[in-house]
């Protein structure tokens, strides 16, 4: 019997630093319809989780349209939605893809799902260099670590940064994918801002939609300063992440000590 990975796209239309960003053209179509053929290109299974705003339903249509289904629940709370799209769907264990990274390694991503199943873990972490702007990998988790982190938290609770809330809790088992052939350490391959769309664009152009990580690789050897497009925007990402993790940090603290 063949082995079914499943991965959850994660998307939404209310991107605030990029409008609209995965409904941007890429390719033949646009980023989301991208994310989609890339997983599909890679055996991983894709069922697309959104919100179920109205402005949101351009993204159900895309994902009929591409032939797979898509999960649409709580907007803030990612966490629920994913529990409730695990339940819908009786997965028990899923790898996430961003639609923010549309080079991912879909390889590196069944090398985490591998590693979770195998490991016994409730959850494994993107490698160092995917969570520093590389996007070459998402998260692997269980159905029932995110049940656990889900207990007690209001459905609305923003869980954007979804791992503090499964790292907070008392008996967990995590690991991290590690690095393997670093050969660009400044590679910014994520999308948020208008620099990060025309780095992609251009390596879509010049690569395809489906190229390797190492052609990627490659381009980047033979353009040494192709990296400084938008690798400055890294600081800003960062400051960004730090400052909702503190907020989600303080919500925790304070909902332990009212429990």
């Amino acid at each position: 019997m063949t082995k079914k990975y499943f991965g959850f796209i994660t998307v939404r239309t209310s991107s605030s630093r990029l409008p609209n960003k995965c409904l941007l053209p890429f390719g033949e179509g646009n980023v989301l319809e991208h994310i989609i053929s890339r997983a599909k290109y890679y055996q991983i299974e894709p069922i697309v989780t959104t919100s179920s705003e109205k402005n949101d339903d351009i993204i159900e249509d895309i994902s009929s349209k591409a032939g797979v289904e898509c999960f649409r629940g709580s907007l803030r709370n990612k966490l629920q939605r994913w529990l409730n799209c695990a339940d819908t769907y009786n997965i028990d264990y899923f790898h996430t893809i961003d639609a923010d990274d549309p080079f991912f390694d879909g390889n590196l991503m069944k090398k985490s799902l591998d590693l979770l199943v195998n490991g016994n873990f409730d959850l494994v972490k993107p490698s160092a260099s995917s969570s520093s702007g590389g996007a070459s990998v998402g998260y692997s988790l269980t159905r029932d670590i995110i049940e656990k982190a889900c207990s007690g938290l209001d459905k609305n609770q923003d869980t954007e940064m979804f791992w503090i809330f499964i790292e907070s809790l008392k008996k967990n088992k995590i690991t991290t994918l590690p690095d393997t052939n670093l050969i660009h350490k400044r590679q910014r391959l994520t999308l948020d801002y208008q620099e990060d769309y025309w780095l992609l664009s251009f390596i879509q152009r010049v690569c395809g939609n489906m190229c390797s990580r190492s052609q990627i690789d490659q381009l980047f050897t033979q353009n040494p300063d192709l990296y400084q497009i938008n690798w400055f925007r890294n600081s800003e990402w960062s400051l960004n992440q730090k400052k909702i993790i503190k907020n989600e940090n303080l919500f925790r603290n304070e909902n332990l000590f009212r429990n």
